[in-house]
């Protein structure tokens, strides 16, 4: 069976006369072409409150260019401030939980997905003011005295605070308590590569967040009514700070999913064959 579709068009024989110069199309500028080319966002691609989301970042400070933070393992190593002890790769975040820097938090609304963008970030909304009475003189001795060897530029801690060792003269030691990156402006990279939509996604990634560097899907995750059971892998049974984790995995999916009032582990040996 097939359907004749008939347009109807209206020209010369209905009186309607018009000139080529009428007629003819004019030609777009650049930006009525690049309008044209660059479809709007839809409500569905752009990143929303309490959304889900996978992102990909790279921190520095704007007036230095210096990376103080990132996800991609080859730029950490590449700038000096790659870690042994973290995992690599895009970072769970639900937008407004302030998982991340509060000034990047709040700017992640409202941008697309898989969209690269670059985020400016004040002061006051990164590392805070420089604070001139976060500057002090400590004798040397009593640095000495704590087992601390302080060299100038280096990290120390003392009784509980981070400092920088500013200098280092006449037996005495200046230490700068501020943050490191206090006063200075920040401008992360930031990409969102995935939002999770489903109520089992956003479990996983709750796990994965806190177990870092085991695949997920080696957890076996049922969600009832209101109750969440989860099966953990043998091969995780004597991780460290495992019971830490487990509870935390447990407060994570109360706080987001309240019908769920709880969390039921499940630990199987298995046969090794």
């Amino acid at each position: 069976m097939s359907i004749a579709v008939k347009v109807w068009v209206m020209g010369e024989e209905e009186g309607i006369q018009g000139s080529a110069e009428e007629t003819e199309e004019k030609p777009r500028t650049e930006s009525e072409e690049a309008e044209a080319e660059e479809p709007e966002a839809t409500e569905e691609d752009v990143i929303a409150r309490g959304d889900f989301i996978l992102v990909e970042l790279t921190g520095r400070a704007e007036e230095t260019g210096e990376v103080f933070d990132t996800t991609d393992e080859e730029t950490a190593r590449s700038e000096g401030v790659y870690s042994e002890d973290r995992v690599y790769g895009p970072k769970l975040v639900v937008v407004g939980e302030g998982w991340v820097l509060k000034g990047l938090d709040e700017r992640l609304e409202g941008l697309k997905l898989e969209e690269t963008a670059e985020v400016e970030i004040p002061p006051d909304e990164a590392f805070g003011e420089r604070n001139p009475e976060n500057v002090r003189m400590m004798p040397y001795r009593v640095l000495r005295s704590k087992g601390i060897n302080p060299a100038i530029g280096a990290q120390i801690e003392v009784d509980g605070r981070s400092a920088t060792v500013r200098s280092i003269g006449a037996g005495r030691v200046q230490l700068d308590y501020n943050h490191p990156l206090a006063g200075r402006q920040i401008v992360y990279e930031v990409r969102t590569t995935e939002r999770y939509e489903e109520d089992e996604e956003k479990v996983r990634a709750l796990i994965g967040r806190r177990f870092p560097g085991v695949d997920t899907d080696s957890f076996g995750v049922k969600l009832l009514k209101t109750k969440v059971k989860i099966e953990v892998p043998d091969e995780i049974f004597f991780a460290d700070n495992i019971q830490i984790a487990k509870r935390g995995v447990a407060l994570d999916i109360q706080r987001f999913f309240p019908r769920f009032e709880s969390v039921e582990y499940i630990e199987v040996m298995k046969r090794r064959t």
